[in-house]
């Protein structure tokens, strides 16, 4: 099979919303009328995003799905992507699972696949999405105030628990680890929310790279500080709750480690102020997605960490860093 073919095959659908999709040199897209483009990419790397005996269509799926949570956290309402693709050979049965995968979450999400290109190398998957959102109103990071409550939506750490069971350094129980691998793999983006805290957050961005990090970048765009509540965010790694996992093998020091700094999570992290805490909890319903609030903001720059009675707890957290 060609370049083409395969293209045509597997890639290749009507456009719906798109003035032109594939087929020509350039998609064309038309915002609506005072409407802003949001536009992100983001690559996986086999070997350094995705083990290599992944299920193709759950890798289908966590490709478009880390793009959408970041439109999420823009409070952007996905309208198409693109697709660079680079094969080491064609395989059909895994690019069917593939486009499988990430088709039926594209579909979800009415985001049409409308261009790219492919190749021949080691495994390697860009996607470009574009979202739209009315102007003024995109949830930026640079929006925090002092006073501002700090929430994070579902949970944490399930995923960097599952990738510390893949590479050995802890046994989990299978039915555990089939549960956050499942995080880790087919994370979700958190779109309806985003698009519910319009008006509502003073800032937002997605939780990719751990949680400590993140908010760290939140704090450098806001020039404001922060207070985390160790306390609540130990609590928000579901597989402690799973029956299996009852009195099982997790110590609060991973628990800190996956939940604080352990990235994959594609959850929101964002702020608001404490007058609207009715606005938050209706926007969470309204999405169908629990918030927690985690802390709050603080004139005074850098990041505390506190325990339920408020005592700093010491850290030395790392968030995820491609080069490090």
């Amino acid at each position: 099979m060609g370049e083409f073919d395969l293209i045509a095959r597997y890639f290749t659908r009507p456009a719906r919303k798109a003035a032109l999709g594939v087929g020509d040199d350039c998609a064309l897209l038309a915002p609506a009328p005072g409407m802003q483009l949001a536009v992100s990419s983001d690559m996986l790397v086999e070997g350094r995003h995705f083990f290599a005996d992944v299920s193709p269509e759950a890798l289908g799926h966590k490709a478009l799905a880390v793009n959408l949570s970041d439109l999420a956290a823009c409070g952007a309402r996905p309208l198409a992507f693109t697709l660079a693709l680079a094969l080491p050979r064609v395989d059909e049965p895994w690019l069917a699972a593939f486009a499988r995968g990430l088709l039926r979450l594209a579909d979800a999400h009415g985001c049409e696949l409308v261009g790219g290109d492919t190749t021949r190398g080691p495994l390697n998957i860009c996607i470009t999405v574009f979202g739209e959102v009315h102007a003024g109103q995109a949830l930026l990071r640079s929006g925090a105030r002092a006073g501002d409550d700090l929430y994070v939506s579902g949970t944490l750490g399930d995923a960097r628990l599952a990738l510390e069971a893949l590479l050995g350094r802890i046994r989990l129980p299978a039915a555990t680890l089939a549960r956050a691998r499942e995080r880790l793999e087919r994370p979700t983006p958190r779109v309806a929310l985003g698009l519910a805290l319009r008006g509502i957050a003073s800032s937002a961005m997605d939780v990719s790279d751990g949680l400590l990090g993140d908010l760290g970048h939140i704090l450098k765009a806001s020039g404001a500080g922060a207070c985390v509540d160790a306390s609540i965010t130990t609590n928000l790694i579901a597989a402690c709750a799973y029956p299996e996992s009852a009195g099982g093998p997790f110590d609060p020091e991973l628990i800190h480690q996956c939940t604080l700094a352990g990235g994959d999570d594609y959850e929101l992290l964002f702020t608001a102020p404490p007058a609207l805490r009715d606005a938050v909890a209706a926007a969470a319903q309204a999405s169908g997605t629990p918030v927690t609030r985690i802390g709050r903001i603080e004139a005074q720059p850098g990041l505390r960490l506190v325990d339920a009675q408020g005592q700093a707890v010491a850290h030395g957290y790392a968030s995820f860093d491609h080069f490090r």
